[in-house]
């Protein structure tokens, strides 16, 4: 909850920030003598920004079953889904959560955690990463897995998400507004904001909805470390982490939702617009601790 409140009042700050300099620089009285209401479109860019985000966020779990297929693990059927749950509630209690639901889905090597709070999230494992991986590599990927919802992962992303949704409104219609009254200087019209408006905010949301991208790939492929450091902690070793990175390395990866991407323990490597660092990068990470 304080994370959540830190980062919504951070959000508020800085868009303040925004109306001061625009108020004293003097864009904001030209804006608004082009029909802008400065104020009014930050609210609306908050609500904008932060209500996809938000309802993303409480819907993760029920999407990633359903987009997936996991199933939940309520009576383990087998040696295996026995040894999940166990490993799971294990880490767990070692990280003082609650005991997150566990599920198991086909597919190809890989693993998620999703959930918007911290004792009622979800892990799931993939066939895949049970028959291609030993049970200490196992175990480091189901660790790295139950970081990411210790150390808040979910709800991190989901904000900066929002704050970046929010500057990308903002910002598009400011632009766009500003372009509008240039274009049309002169004009007696007050019909509203014309064709200029319109196209620029398209462009601008584009353009700045790519640079937002980035910056939440990067505290993205940040926090990856950071569950690796989580699962070598938990276990006491670093070495099964990093051979389970090795091997995911080596492998071909399960591809996950778009959705769920940002949660998977694999991702695309070494582009600019990757939520996961490169394996050699994380592993070199490891080997540093």
């Amino acid at each position: 909850m304080k994370r959540i409140f830190l980062f919504v009042l951070t959000n508020f700050a800085v868009m303040a920030v925004l109306l001061v300099t625009t108020r004293i620089l003097g864009v904001d009285r030209f804006l608004t003598a082009n029909g802008l209401n400065m104020t009014a479109l930050a609210g609306f860019s908050l609500v904008i920004g932060f209500g996809g985000a938000i309802i993303s966020l409480l819907m993760s779990k029920t999407m990633a079953k359903m987009s997936t297929g996991a199933r939940i693990i309520n009576q383990p059927q087998n040696a295996d889904e026995a040894w999940i749950v166990q490993t799971v509630q294990k880490f767990a209690e070692k990280a003082g959560i609650g005991m997150p639901e566990v599920a198991i889905y086909d597919g190809a090597p890989n693993a998620f955690a999703t959930g918007a709070f911290k004792n009622s999230a979800l892990v799931a494992v993939s066939t895949g990463l049970l028959q291609g991986m030993t049970r200490d590599e196992v175990e480091a990927v189901i660790g790295h897995e139950v970081a990411h919802v210790a150390n808040g992962d979910m709800v991190t992303m989901t904000l900066i998400q929002g704050v970046m949704n929010t500057f990308v409104v903002f910002l598009s219609r400011v632009i766009g507004y500003a372009v509008d009254s240039f274009l049309r200087r002169g004009s007696d019209s007050n019909s509203g904001p014309g064709i200029g408006y319109m196209v620029t905010t398209i462009v601008m949301d584009i353009v700045l909805g790519f640079l937002a991208a980035i910056i939440v790939a990067w505290f993205s492929r940040q926090r990856e470390f950071r569950a690796d450091a989580g699962a070598a902690n938990f276990m006491g070793r670093k070495q099964p982490m990093i051979n389970a990175l090795a091997r995911l390395g080596g492998l071909t990866p399960g591809e996950l939702p778009k959705t769920m991407q940002a949660m998977g323990i694999t991702g695309n490597l070494g582009k600019l617009f990757s939520t996961h660092p490169p394996m050699e990068d994380r592993i070199a990470a490891l080997q540093k601790l």
